[in-house]
């Protein structure tokens, strides 16, 4: 059992360390010698559990956004509520603007964001918008929405991007996400 626990323990120091590490330095110039370094062991240590860097980035970067549940919601404030939640995720947890970093920059950091959008974001659309096979296209249309405000305010910081308060955001943009998962076909 103890060496379960310290397993665990050991597992958990890497991870945190490689957050720390991507979101601080971006997976091209983040090692594993410097995460190992960060976490205070070696680095065959991260190579025995995570196998190699993507191993690790995969692992460090297994996010869950924990959508609000939506069923019960009146189908008019999918928008905004889905709006208000990715700004609330993006102020408290850096690992969402580290992901995004690197999703811009790197190809597996683009893959670990398709797969989030796939497994989290597709089955919202599906389960509002009025033709289910038009889905992945209108979670792409809201998601480019959500996704192009966090890259102006969380990464660019772009300064009105910045200035902006929630409540404004979330008043910009709600209709139009609300428009994409829910309005007829154009």
């Amino acid at each position: 059992m103890t060496t379960v626990r310290r397993s665990d323990a050991t597992r958990a120091a890497i991870l945190e360390a490689a957050r720390e590490r991507f979101a601080s330095d971006g997976y091209e110039r983040a090692t594993i010698r410097a995460i190992a370094r960060d976490a205070g062991i070696d680095p065959s240590m991260v190579m025995r559990y995570y196998g190699n860097k993507e191993g690790l980035f995969a692992a460090a970067s297994e996010i869950e956004i924990g959508l609000p549940e939506l069923g019960a919601l009146p189908a008019q404030h999918i928008g905004a509520v889905l709006v208000t939640h990715f700004l609330e995720s993006w102020e408290r947890d850096e690992v969402l603007t580290a992901m995004l970093r690197v999703g811009v920059t790197n190809e597996a950091g683009a893959a670990r964001m398709q797969e989030i959008f796939a497994q989290q974001i597709g089955p919202v659309a599906r389960g509002v918008c009025p033709d289910p096979a038009e889905a992945p296209r209108r979670a792409m249309l809201a998601s480019s929405q959500i996704l192009g405000m966090a890259l102006a305010r969380y990464v660019l910081r772009l300064p009105p991007a910045v200035e902006m308060s929630t409540e404004e955001v979330v008043a910009w943009l709600g209709p139009t996400v609300q428009r994409y998962l829910t309005a007829e076909t154009p």
